[in-house]
This record gives C-alpha cells, structure tokens and sequence, in this order.
C-alpha cells in the first residue's frame, strides 16, 4: 500500500519542474479569456469608433458610386480611385485594428505572462494518433469542453435573442431618421447589443480561468517518488557526495605528502602522530606546518621524510601539541615557538656536523611545554 502511495500524484509541482514545463511552453491557457478579451475590445472599439469607422465605409462608398462618364473609361483612373479608396478605408480602420492586435497580444500575458518556447514548433506526430485524439474526446477534459461549449451556445444564444427582441423598435425607428444621422445610431445600436452578448462570457471565463490554472497544476503533480529524486538531484546522491569528498580528501593528502620533501624537520610521537615543519627565515615569520597525520598517515610522513632525506626527531609531547593545536599550511601557534626552535636548532647543528664533523649534537628529549597544550597531561589531569 505504501508503494502505491509513493506512485500516486498527490504532490504539488515542485518550482524546477514549474520552470522545466514553463520552458516547454505548458502554462495555464484559457481560450474563453482571450476570445472575451478580443471581442469585448471590438464592441469597445465599436462602441467609441463605430462613427469614425462608418465614416470612412460611407466615404468610401461615396468615392466608389460617384463616377463621371470620362473617368469611367478611363482604367487608370478606376485604378486610382480605388487604391484611394483602400486606403482610406485601411487608414480609418488602422485605429480599430491596432487595438484589435494589442489585445490578442496581452490577453494570455495576464494568465501566464510572457513565454517564447520553440518546443510548439517540434513535430510531435503521436497527435495524428486517431486513437490519442479518440481518448481526448471521450476524457474528463474533453466532457469539461463540451459541457463549456454547450453552456456558451445556450448563454450567448439567450442573451443574443433577448437583445434582438429588445431592440426591435430602436431598429425600426431607423427608417425615419436621415441616413447619416440613422448610420451613426446604428453604429451605436449594433456595438451596444454586441457588448452585451459579450458580458454574457464573463461568466463562463470566470469558471473558465480557475478551472484552466487547477487543470494545469493537476497535471504537473508529482509523486512522493518523483518528488524525493528530484531533491536528491538538487541535493546530490549521499553516495557521489561521499564518493566526491573521499576524492577531495585524497587530492589533499597527495599534496600534503608532496610538501614533506620540502620541510625542515618531521617531530614524531613516535608511532602515533607526525607533524613536518618548514621555516623559511627570509619569507615565514614562523615555522608552519606543511604536513601531519596520525597512526598509519604519520608511518607514511616519516618514510617519504626518510626517503628524502628530511631529519625525524622524535619528541613526543611536541608532537602531540602541535598535531592538536597547529594547523595544516598555517604557522605554530606562538606558545609552541620556543619548543620548535629548540628542535630546529638540533637540525641545524645535526647539518653542520654532517659537513664539518666533530662532536655530535644531542637530540632534544621531553621539552617543556606551556600548561594546556600536551592532550596527554589534560587526559591524565581530567
């Protein structure tokens, strides 16, 4: 029962897989929306350009049905005079049209704001499956469809019959009127009754546009599976995250091993821990550490140091302080210096009787250190 659980969507899509199907071009779209937009912004126009716009019909008309005998034999005069009149009637109209245009634009902007997505252009050729498009029809999507299709004809038909049966005796009163005055009443006539049968759509957009956003939030849930892989790969595997600091930690240790040629002295415990010290005079202002390590690490500090030459001292409470209280690449703690230098002066006279000879130097024994820094007095004091 778990496991179906796990495979069921009931979790809401995550913001990475919001972004991932934004970028496919998946967003809430309402049709009903933008064709209310659309035709709400026409009876707008309509309503507040319908004289500009019979306007340029009726001048046009006037261009087009008055013609004397010569003109009309002549063909590039006809020619002339309808260009004139297109043109006319285009530039009349352009005011109309350019609102027409912005707000076929901005209408899906207000659902889902701006998207550019060339995945709509990818040939996708399992929508020519007859048997896709059968199971499309006969879905909870394509009921929803038809039962909106359905409630617009019965909405917009009854709203449609009612302003005829309203504005039956304004019509008729046309007939009297004088013909400009009786075009621009009808302009207003015929823009007015088209908003209204327009308004009657705010009510299947209002369902539409919520319906439209749950829809498409429902089909971007994930699973309670899809959802812990995703955090695993925003997270990184626990398995490649440790695989990747253990390779982080060997990258270290091989360049730490690499400074111990360099160093001046290695001080061992002397099976337990090794710390190499370096000390350039001219460019350190103290000795540092450039490599230490414990148990099987210290064994490997003290060979590669044997190997190349580099002095083993062994004084075990310097050992342990420093491999507890220096820092790798930093410089010995001020407390410690006196310990060091008695320990660099050892190397420094073991170099000097390597070359010159004579009285061997004695290798320091258990140097005094300052209170609070050998872990073994603080184990045995505690």
């Amino acid at each position: 029962m778990a496991e179906d659980s796990d495979l069921e969507k009931t979790e809401p899509a995550s913001p990475r897989r919001l972004e991932e199907a934004r970028a496919k071009g998946q967003v809430p779209r309402s049709p009903e929306w933008a064709t209310f937009a659309v035709l709400l912004a026409a009876g707008g126009g309509m309503y507040y350009l319908g004289r500009m716009l019979i306007g340029s019909l009726e001048t046009m008309m006037t261009l087009g049905l008055t013609v004397d005998r010569a003109a009309a034999f002549r063909t590039d005069a006809m020619s002339s005079r309808l260009f004139d009149a297109a043109v006319g009637v285009l530039t009349g109209f352009a005011p109309f049209m350019l609102l027409m245009m912005l707000v076929a634009l901005l209408a899906p902007l207000v659902l889902s704001g701006w998207l550019f997505s060339t995945e709509a252009l990818v040939p996708n050729f399992s929508r020519m499956n007859p048997l896709t498009g059968l199971g499309r029809l006969f879905s909870a999507h394509g009921a929803v469809e038809l039962g909106k299709a359905l409630a617009k004809a019965v909405l917009v038909g009854g709203v449609a019959a009612w302003v005829l049966y309203a504005q039956i005796e304004p019509m008729l009163g046309l007939a009297v009127e004088p013909t400009t005055a009786a075009l621009g009443h009808l302009g207003r006539l015929l823009a007015f009754s088209f908003l209204i049968v327009v308004g009657a759509m705010s009510l299947i957009v209002a369902i539409d546009v919520p319906y439209q956003i749950w829809d498409h939030a429902r089909q971007l849930r994930m699973t309670k599976d899809e959802v812990r892989q995703e955090q695993k790969e925003q997270e990184g595997d626990p398995q490649i995250k440790a695989r990747i600091r253990q390779l982080q930690r060997d990258a270290a240790r091989r360049r730490m091993m690499a400074e111990v040629p360099k160093a001046d002295v290695v001080v061992t415990n002397p099976t337990h821990f090794a710390v190499a010290l370096r000390y350039a005079e001219s460019a350190m202002r103290a000795p540092a550490v450039v490599a230490k390590g414990s148990e099987l690490l210290a064994e490997r500090i003290v060979e590669i140091a044997r190997e190349n030459s580099v002095p083993v001292v062994r004084v075990p409470p310097l050992a342990r302080a420093l491999h507890a209280h220096a820092e790798l690449g930093q410089e010995i703690p001020a407390p410690l210096y006196t310990a060091v230098a008695e320990v660099l002066a050892y190397v420094y006279q073991l170099e000097r009787h390597s070359i010159y000879g004579g009285t061997a130097p004695v290798a320091p024994g258990d140097i005094a250190l300052p209170p609070g820094f050998d872990p073994a007095l603080e184990r045995d004091e505690g």
